[in-house]
């Protein structure tokens, strides 16, 4: 770093400013003071960018701690021989585009007659000249540094106060496939990626829609996340969409490095276990959200989409549903629905009904589960927690092990374990199909979001069945039901359209009417626009016989 370049940038900026900070600087060795890098890093907003290269690159060097990942290529445009330099962040921008910017100024304009550096008519010229989609113009050094920071390349002049952006954005990290939390036999296979506009572009593959709006807000004081918001204009409700902007405007963190963060700090009640953003992988999933009137959050660097409003029934819907046959998608609706209840009160009704309410088992079935419980030690309630507590850890574990040993050992886990609690007479042969129901059962629910608060409140049922019998089963439930109607998801309630009842729009919640019967959009959603189609023109005709 060249002191005397730093303090004389300062002096040409603010005399007052270099006044102060002269002696910090004139005595600065790297890495330098952390009083200095503070105050210069607040001063940067208002740091414009100066007509002399050297300063800037003198500045910008300190700004950044010399950090050895700064890249800098010197280069003379013109016949004038004008020195310039091209700035960018190694393995942020591509190389690629770098070199083919950097051919078109040297090698291009080599033998070209160039305007002075200080007009318009010379910026004009070199975004002309440039092989770059989209240039951009930096004239502070907070944007200088936050076009870097982004994977852009900036190119300064001598003799020019601005810099100019070019998009060198890095290559995806990863191409789209298909998700593993959301797999599907019929439909799309392609899924979100890290790269939000990867995600965009997924959507608007689907959506070639000129009323598809997307708005760009950043999130974090110092990640700088960036957040798009996607919705369908004439769709969506105004109102919706600017209490989701001001939701997420009035964030204020540090970082943002998962959709999550957000999720926390925009959801109506964040006491609830059960989610109130619907989070996917899957563009077909986010286009039938955007299309239903909801809006749609692209966080950078997270493969998962968030939709809000959610409701209970959305969070029950599966994409697959959609692409098959309405009779078979209906059958599959109604069966998740019913292990759902099998997976929240499976447990806690065999507790209450074996501990209190042997009356209501018949004396065949009764005989048999005496029989199978004979010398075990332990009441059925900690009978029951003992096993589920070992399937959610074997779960756990399935998950955080590698994925070519973490199925075979989680599922190796469960039977080795199992057999030999019941050998040992720890555990009794009816409860290890309870609990084995159970973990089928919770497995049925498509969203892994709404399978966790069902996986935690399977607990609560649990123990309320063990002290209290059926009557603690029907508190608790009476708890869940209340709560469930009080909650709202950006002011939609979360059992809509079941309560408040909506007779319409019960054709797609326990079961899916045919396409062509769906002729408007959810009546419960505020939107502007609730026409789908047209019965008359989708419905399937019978071809006359011919003669």
């Amino acid at each position: 770093m060249d002191q005397a370049l730093v303090i004389q940038y300062l002096r040409r900026w603010n005399a007052a400013e270099a006044d102060r900070l002269a002696d910090s600087v004139e005595a600065c060795e790297f890495p330098p003071s952390q009083d200095l890098m503070i105050a210069l890093s607040k001063a940067k907003d208002k740091m414009p960018i100066s007509p002399v290269l050297d300063e800037n690159w003198a500045v910008i060097l300190l700004l950044l701690g010399n950090s050895p990942d700064i890249q800098a290529r010197r280069l003379h445009l013109g016949t004038q021989r004008i020195p310039g330099v091209l700035l960018f962040l190694d393995e942020m921008a591509e190389r690629t585009l770098v070199m083919t910017i950097l051919e078109s100024l040297v090698v291009g304009l080599r033998s070209e007659q160039l305007p002075e550096a200080t007009s318009s008519a010379f910026q004009t010229f070199l975004e002309q000249s440039s092989p770059s989609v989209v240039i951009q113009k930096a004239s502070t050094m907070a944007d200088l540094l936050k076009a870097v920071l982004a994977g852009r390349t900036v190119l300064l002049v001598d003799g020019l106060p601005v810099g100019l952006e070019f998009t060198t954005d890095g290559p995806t990290a990863r191409k789209p496939s298909e998700p593993d939390g959301e797999p599907v036999v019929r439909g799309p296979k392609d899924g979100f990626t890290e790269v939000a506009s990867v995600n965009l572009s997924l959507i608007r593959r689907r959506l070639r829609d000129d009323r598809l709006r997307v708005e760009e807000l950043r999130v974090g004081t110092r990640s700088h996340t960036r957040v798009l918001l996607v919705y369908m204009l004439e769709v969506s409700l105004p109102e919706l969409v600017d209490e989701v902007r001001q939701r997420i405007s009035r964030i204020k963190i540090d970082a943002v490095l998962e959709s999550g963060y957000i999720e926390e700090m925009i959801e109506d009640q964040p006491f609830s276990l059960f989610p109130q953003v619907k989070a996917s992988e899957r563009p077909d999933v986010v286009v039938g959200g955007i299309l239903e009137g909801k809006v749609a959050i692209i966080t950078d660097g997270t493969p998962h989409v968030m939709l809000v409003p959610a409701t209970f029934a959305a969070e029950m819907q599966a994409a697959e549903d959609y692409y098959h046959r309405w009779p078979v998608s209906s059958f599959m609706r109604l069966l998740r629905y019913g292990f759902m209840f099998i997976a929240f009160l499976g447990p806690g009704i065999f507790i209450a009904v074996t501990t209190y309410h042997n009356e209501l088992i018949p004396t065949t079935l009764l005989l048999s589960l005496i029989a199978a419980r004979e010398g075990v030690p332990f009441p059925s309630m900690l009978e029951a927690f003992f096993m589920e507590l070992t399937l959610e850890a074997l779960r756990e574990a399935g998950v955080r092990l590698p994925k070519t040993v973490g199925q075979a050992i989680s599922i190796v886990g469960a039977l080795v374990i199992g057999e030999s609690a019941v050998r040992a007479g720890l555990v009794s042969p009816v409860m290890v199909i309870v609990v084995s129901l159970t973990a089928i059962a919770s497995f049925l629910i498509p969203l892994y979001t709404m399978s966790l608060a069902i996986r935690v409140l399977r607990f609560a049922m649990m123990v309320l069945g063990g002290f209290f019998g059926l009557f603690g089963i029907a508190v608790g439930l009476m708890l869940v039901l209340i709560h469930l109607i009080s909650l709202r998801s950006f002011g939609i309630p979360y059992l809509s359209p079941m309560i408040p009842a909506t007779a319409a729009d019960l054709k797609d919640v326990f079961i899916r009417v045919p396409w062509w019967a769906m002729r408007r959009r959810p009546l419960f959603m505020p939107m502007e626009d609730h026409q789908r189609g047209q019965e008359s023109a989708n419905r399937p005709r019978i071809p006359g016989l011919r003669r």
